[in-house]
């Protein structure tokens, strides 16, 4: 007489071939893709901001539409290249400030008579072409869109420090002089400045 397999076990088998059919059928997360614009960013802007290479008129011949303009402040006028450049698939806010010494921020006021709290006056090309030599100090980049910060760990991998701020999370690359600001997964800010300020 011939033995039944017990009942157990077809339950077991029923079961596993159940998980493994919801397993094969369940759609998997596609990994992130690149930010298509970021490496030759990352080659042309970013590490020569970061070592301190980088200056006005190098980062003016990738924006022909950009603005040079002044901005007075209690601590002295700043001077700002802004634009809207169109990278990738969407369009960012940037706004990079030139380094000053205090003197030539006095010099500048005297010469322009911003006065602290004044309106921002927007500067000729030929201001612009004249100051071509100074380094940039500080680049902000904020997307007008919503951009998914997966695509900036796909493309430099993942940050060295994660840190929780009162609006979501930051994220520090040191080794490029980046750090990211990030909300509900999304990108809201990349700061890039000189890279030695990121490691004192």
């Amino acid at each position: 007489m011939t033995r039944r397999p017990p009942a157990l076990l077809f339950t077991i088998v029923a079961v596993a071939s159940c998980l493994l059919g919801y397993w094969l059928l369940t759609p998997r997360e596609k990994e992130a893709a690149p930010i298509p614009w970021l490496g030759a960013w990352q080659v042309e802007v970013l590490q020569p901001l970061a070592e301190e290479r980088l200056n006005l008129g190098q980062l003016a011949a990738r924006l022909p539409t950009a603005e040079l303009w002044l901005q007075p402040r209690l601590d002295g006028p700043r001077l700002l290249l802004r634009d809207q450049p169109s990278l990738g698939e969407g369009t960012w806010q940037l706004e990079a400030e030139l380094a000053l010494s205090e003197s030539q921020r006095d010099s500048l006021a005297r010469a322009s008579g911003a006065k602290p709290g004044g309106a921002e006056q927007p500067q000729s090309k030929a201001m612009l072409e004249q100051l071509a030599e100074r380094p940039i100090a500080v680049l902000n980049l904020r997307p007008r869109q919503a951009t998914a910060a997966a695509g900036l760990s796909a493309s430099l991998g993942e940050p060295r420090l994660r840190l929780q701020i009162p609006k979501g999370e930051a994220w520090v690359y040191p080794q490029l002089g980046l750090t990211v600001h990030l909300q509900d997964g999304n990108l809201q800010l990349l700061r890039v400045v000189p890279r030695r300020l990121l490691n004192e």
